[in-house]
């Protein structure tokens, strides 16, 4: 027995009876140069199955070679998750058939991980501090990609055929497993949200992965159970495969509880399954039964030797940590004077990377924030993406900051400049050039737009002689309307004033 999405028990009526239990499983890939096991690029976007080669598609005969920086990266992604590095670990095969795994197995870890028993404390949107606990982070190789054809979405679901790219296959992955996380009660959804959000930020910071992901390079399996209230034993849990949005994460886990909720109190039963996620609706629907760790019948991979992490190469990878995302929050926060309410809505917002870029670009902190805080946030919610998937870069921005201070641009055409490249018209002078944006110093021209206001509002310098000097900004608008916002607004100013007071 199955709940319909309209009939969804309601949240706190949720909360009244069950307590959730969650498990985050996210996949990282790595940005090395070279795939896992072969000397195949693992660069993103070529044509399909360009990126191939005997080991990648699993031919009979070729052998695996380990990507020793894949390694390398591999502990230092544990070590920065308070993770014990093991000296020695192992890969093993995990057997099962895809269309996109050509081996019909997949090179992964199991029973010995490279890096196990970490943590992660993440801040919510309060301030509130979450420790999420860490099982493992294991080596493994990615699998190929299936677009499905012929469906509403992209989904299996109603497809009429599928087209497989191998480029994927290989290119190296870290699974992050954490402990159930239980006791978060209406703030799961949040606490997931806010796990993954944090663990991004963190490879990101350590130059292993871009982690977007809109481009699969970072993606999430939750995992969601209920019991209910008092009960000791977990519920059967289910897994929505593959989120790629933070604001997904956040919806999945909702709906789940909501759905599991209703399929319990109707007299139902949660079925171990995996489960797809649709971004139109925020709902989900059923995959596949979920395997055990049985079914995929591990074994360790005759072809791999063990992967040994001597203490001293450990303490050598430790020494080239960069500062951490929350030490660096920490310091920018006093560098730039700001409250813990206004440092946690930069975070929330997603803009501190791209606020860094900028003032390293050439900008203040204060203009970087402006601009990003306040008009491009306001961009990208209309655009429903994230603030740094915006059509802008931090240099570009800082190019119409540095185009503003020289006078060269009013407030009012920067962001006109900012809209011509965020619609792809081309770079930030381009579409000044294109677009006719650039201010008006021509005298003469002002001069007579001046003149012309003053001519049209007897009345209102009338009242500016008497002593309402307010009223000049009614003039300084009419001039600035007649020059297309183009006009300097300090020239037009000081030639208003000089008129009004000769």
């Amino acid at each position: 027995m199955t709940a319909a999405f309209d009939e969804l028990m309601d949240y706190d009526e949720v909360l009244e009876k069950f307590e959730p239990v969650m498990g985050m499983e996210v996949h990282v890939e790595l940005a090395t140069e070279t795939k896992m096991f072969s000397a195949s690029s693992a660069h993103f976007g070529a044509e399909p199955n360009s990126n191939v080669d005997p080991v990648s598609l699993g031919l009979p005969g070729a052998l695996p070679v380990v990507n020793a920086k894949g390694v390398e990266w591999a502990i230092k992604i544990g070590l920065a998750l308070n993770c014990t590095i093991a000296e020695s670990s192992r890969f093993a095969r995990k057997n099962y058939f895809y269309p996109d795994q050509p081996k019909n197995y997949q090179i992964s870890q199991y029973d010995e991980p490279i890096a196990y028993d970490g943590y992660l404390d993440v801040v919510l949107e309060d301030g509130t501090e979450w420790r999420v606990e860490i099982e493992r982070a294991h080596m493994e190789e990615d699998t190929g990609k299936l677009t499905h054809l012929g469906g509403s979405d992209g989904r299996i679901h109603g497809a009429t055929s599928s087209l497989v790219d191998c480029n994927r296959a290989g290119v190296p992955l870290i699974e992050i497993v954490t402990k159930p996380i239980i006791g978060a009660g209406e703030r799961a959804p949040e606490v997931a949200k806010a796990y993954v959000s944090a663990l991004r930020d963190l490879v990101k910071a350590l130059g292993v992965s871009d982690a977007r992901m809109d481009q699969g390079s970072m993606r999430v399996d939750s995992n969601v159970s209920l019991k209910p209230k008092g009960a000791t034993e977990f519920g059967t849990r289910t897994e929505t495969k593959n989120i790629n949005s933070l604001k997904s994460v956040e919806q999945a886990v909702r709906f789940e509880m909501q759905r599991q909720a209703r399929v319990i109190e109707d007299g139902g039963e949660i079925v171990q399954e995996t489960r797809h996620y649709h971004e139109t609706d925020g709902t989900t629907t059923s995959g596949r039964i979920k395997e055990t760790a049985e079914d995929y019948r591990y074994f360790n991979d005759p072809d791999l030797p063990p992967v040994i992490a001597p203490k001293e190469w450990v303490e050598e990878i430790r020494a080239t940590l960069p500062e951490l995302p929350w030490v660096r929050k920490a310091r920018l926060q006093e560098e730039w004077g700001l409250t813990d309410l206004e440092m946690r809505d930069l975070v929330n917002a997603g803009a501190l990377d791209v606020i860094i870029a900028t003032i390293e670009a050439g900008t203040t902190s204060g203009e970087a924030r402006s601009w990003w805080v306040s008009y491009l946030s306001q961009k990208a919610k209309e655009s429903g993406v994230e603030l740094e998937a915006l059509h802008i870069t931090p240099q570009q921005v800082a190019r119409v900051v540095s185009l503003i201070n020289e006078g060269k641009l009013t407030n009012k055409l920067a962001r006109q400049a900012v809209d011509g490249v965020l619609a792809d018209e081309g770079d930030v002078d381009d579409v000044i050039a294109a677009r006719g944006l650039e201010v008006v110093r021509d005298d003469g021209a002002i001069k007579a737009a001046v003149d012309e206001a003053l001519a049209a509002n007897p009345d209102i310098v009338a009242k500016y002689k008497a002593g309402n000097t307010k009223v000049v900004g009614a003039i300084v608008g009419q001039v600035m309307k007649a020059t297309r916002g183009k006009a300097d607004p300090g020239q037009v100013n000081q030639l208003i004033a000089k008129k009004l007071n000769s």
